[in-house]
């Protein structure tokens, strides 16, 4: 690590580093199965393999189930890199470095939420529709409209961090040093603490404010993994022989 270069947790990497490899390679597999058995706004001359639907929600669900654990995280220990309360007033200062700032947990959020449409969608699909032709599912145009979102958010979260902290930040990401505090050893142990302190805070502010209102961020957090838990739920209701 270069003393220019920022310090970026081991857990927030390993988390970031999957969800953004399976992420890609889920994009890449869905581009590859539309372009197969679609093609109807646009195609390029790739390869035929009749398993690309399967590859695609092998990478899929490999991000569906990492991703809460990585929302987690990002909405606990990483919450400065998104929005804030003071956010939209802070865009008013328009080229100072705290706009830009703003603006890259704008994007970082909104990946977050881009991320879970494209998600849910994909959850809500069968694997079986593209192969028989049948290509007027609502969930797939929802799918495909998600794609395209997950790709312009993907493009602006890079910008936006190479803009606040250049190629520095973007490298960090991939460092393989960590600080001693940051082993994995300690993880059970710090992850115990946290749950506990956290169980406490919020059980004390019940206790002395009864009509505590939650944070914007907070209910952003109950919503993405809601999302994931109904995406589940329903997949799963799917299959029971009562559905079919």
């Amino acid at each position: 690590m270069t003393p220019s270069q920022p310090y970026q947790p081991l857990l927030l990497r390993i988390l970031h580093g999957l969800t953004g490899i399976f992420l890609i390679t889920a994009m890449l597999t869905a581009f590859w199965t539309y372009d197969t058995y679609d093609g109807r706004w646009g195609k390029i001359p790739l390869p035929a393999y009749k398993d690309i639907e399967g590859l695609h929600g092998t990478f899929g669900l490999y991000t569906l189930l990492i991703f809460p654990a990585f929302a987690i995280y990002a909405f606990h220990r990483g919450q400065k890199r998104l929005v804030q309360p003071n956010s939209w007033a802070k865009l008013a200062q328009i080229n100072k470095p705290i706009w830009w700032y703003t603006l890259s947990r704008f994007a970082n959020t909104l990946t977050l939420l881009a991320l879970t449409f494209a998600l849910f969608s994909g959850k809500m699909m069968d694997e079986t529709w593209l192969p028989k032709g049948e290509l007027d599912h609502i969930w797939y145009y929802a799918h495909l409209i998600s794609w395209v979102i997950m790709a312009i958010m993907i493009a602006l979260h890079l910008l936006m961090n190479a803009r606040v902290g250049g190629s520095p930040l973007l490298l960090s990401m991939m460092n393989r040093q960590f600080r001693e505090k940051d082993s994995p050893a300690l993880w059970p142990t710090q992850i115990s603490a946290y749950i506990a302190r956290g169980w406490s805070r919020n059980w004390q502010r019940f206790w002395q404010n009864r009509f505590y209102s939650p944070s914007a961020l907070m209910i952003l957090e109950v919503a993405i993994l809601g999302s994931v838990a109904l995406a589940w739920i329903i997949s799963l209701l799917k299959e029971l022989p009562f559905t079919s």
